[in-house]
Parts: structure tokens; C-alpha cells; sequence
């Protein structure tokens, strides 16, 4: 089996039991315990993106773990996206964390996977003190926080919120070949999961890197979030000419570096 043939993990129990598509590369090197990444994906992405890509091709070589996985409804994995909600998301991303990863762990989160890396660390921090050591930073791109309340409910028009309300169904437009299927449900289980810009305080580096010509999650919203991460952990590194998907190869570069200079602040610590 190569690297690039995902393999599946059992998440849930009884009707909710679901396979869900990853992919585990270990280091070019002999480290018996190497820093490891695990890639959050964003809306309706897939662990073969660009930047999920540019990542599995990169992180072997500097000596990084790399974990990639798809929700529920998400290319490999089991299940409609329409039918999958937040509290779905995160309990697959722990999942991922507490059985195919050892170590420490960098965790990368794109747009969508920005929230679920902030809910993931906010989660164990009050529930699993021991595993919330293991994650050493936080890389976040263009994080969608609260994106169901912020960036969904509270800005869709009155027709889309009709829908919602009445057929239980929203055909958000998009960027993309065709619209996303919007649930009522996946808005209403998302309130479970929400800052609601109250103080978090994540006790480990979260960077943040925002394109300032985003138009799918502007950059003010990485500036609120800046503003509510306490004890000076927040650093938000906006890229003037950058769109939402941060992919071209500066912006990838970026990120790489900025993997490696979270990583060197966590072993000097």
C-alpha cells in the first residue's frame, strides 16, 4: 500500500458508526518520536488539495509525521455532507488525534478546519488535560470560526434563512462548480459549538495566516479572533495579496515556514 491509498477508521457507535478516510506518512528519518501534523480540511474539500498535497510532499522530507483525514461527507469518507454537522467533524478529528497520531502534534486547520482545530484544543483543555499537551501549536488558514453562526446564519438573506426554516435545505452559492447543501440541522448543532468571542485562552502559539483579498472568510474575522485569544498566544500574519485558498507557491512557502518556526519555539520550550 503507498502513501497516497487512503485507509479508514470506525467513528461512532450504532447508526452513527461511519469509515472515515485518512492517510499516515512517516518521517524521511529515524526519529523514534518526530513532530507530527494533522491537516483539518476546509468545506467541502479533500485530502488531495493543493496545499494537502504540497504538505504530504513537504512534511516527509523535514522531518514532520503527517496525518490527513476527510470528514464525514467528504471525499472518501462515509456519509452526506448535508447530513453531517460540527459536533460530527470534531468528533472525528479526535478521534484521529487519539489513535493514529503519537507524539507531539502541530495542528493545521483550513477555513473550516480552522473552527474544528480551535473547538478540538478548547475541548481537550477542559476534558483531556494530558492529550491537549501533546498539541504543541496551532496553524490556522483564514479560520472560519463560529462559521455556522458568523459566517453562515447571520449573514445569509432572507430567502436562504426561508429555506432553512421551511425545507430544511439551503443551496448556498459558491466559488465552485455547484452550491453547497446547507442544513438547518448543521446550524442548529453548530450552536453547540461556538466562541461567541468570549476570552479563550489556548496556552500554546496559534498563527494565523489571512489573505487580505479573502471574500470567504474576511480578514476582519481573523482580527476578531486575534482579539479574543488571551495571554498574547495569537499571531496573525496577513498576506495583502492572498485569496481565500492561500495556495500559490509563496503562500505555501509560508506556511511551511511557519510549521517549522512553531515547531522550534515548542522544542525550546
Amino acid at each position: 500500500m503507498t502513501q497516497t491509498q487512503p485507509q479508514f477508521i470506525s467513528v461512532g457507535k450504532g447508526e452513527k458508526i461511519r469509515q472515515i478516510a485518512y492517510i499516515s506518512q512517516k518521517p524521511n528519518n529515524d526519529d523514534p518520536n518526530p513532530t507530527g501534523i494533522i491537516w483539518l480540511l476546509g468545506l467541502k474539500s479533500d485530502m488531495f488539495s493543493t496545499k494537502a498535497s504540497a504538505l504530504a510532499q513537504w512534511a516527509p522530507d523535514h522531518g514532520y509525521a503527517l496525518t490527513r483525514f476527510e470528514y464525514s461527507g467528504h471525499g472518501s469518507s462515509e456519509g452526506r455532507f448535508e447530513e453531517a454537522t460540527i459536533g460530527d467533524w470534531l468528533e472525528e478529528t479526535r478521534e484521529v488525534l487519539l489513535n493514529l497520531t503519537s507524539g507531539p502534534q502541530i495542528i493545521v486547520g483550513s477555513s473550516t478546519g480552522g473552527h474544528i482545530a480551535l473547538l478540538l484544543l478548547r475541548d481537550l483543555l477542559a476534558n483531556d488535560p494530558q492529550t491537549a499537551k501533546r498539541v504543541k501549536a496551532l496553524v490556522l488558514i483564514a479560520p472560519a470560526w463560529d462559521l455556522t453562526e458568523e459566517l453562515m446564519w447571520n449573514i445569509f438573506p432572507e430567502n436562504a434563512k426561508r429555506d432553512l426554516l421551511e425545507k430544511g435545505i439551503y443551496e448556498m452559492p459558491t466559488d465552485y462548480d455547484e452550491p453547497f447543501r446547507i442544513s438547518y440541522r448543521f446550524i442548529e448543532e453548530g450552536r453547540n459549538h461556538l466562541f461567541k468571542r468570549e476570552p479563550f485562552n489556548p496556552g500554546r502559539p496559534v498563527v494565523i495566516l489571512q489573505g487580505g483579498l479573502d471574500t470567504s472568510v474576511p480578514p476582519q474575522h481573523a482580527r476578531d479572533l486575534m482579539g479574543f485569544l488571551q495571554d498574547h498566544w495569537g499571531k496573525l500574519i496577513e498576506v495583502p495579496d492572498g485569496d481565500h485558498s492561500l495556495s500559490r507557491p509563496q503562500d505555501l512557502d509560508l506556511l511551511f515556514k511557519t510549521i517549522d518556526e512553531v515547531r522550534e519555539g515548542s522544542d525550546k520550550g
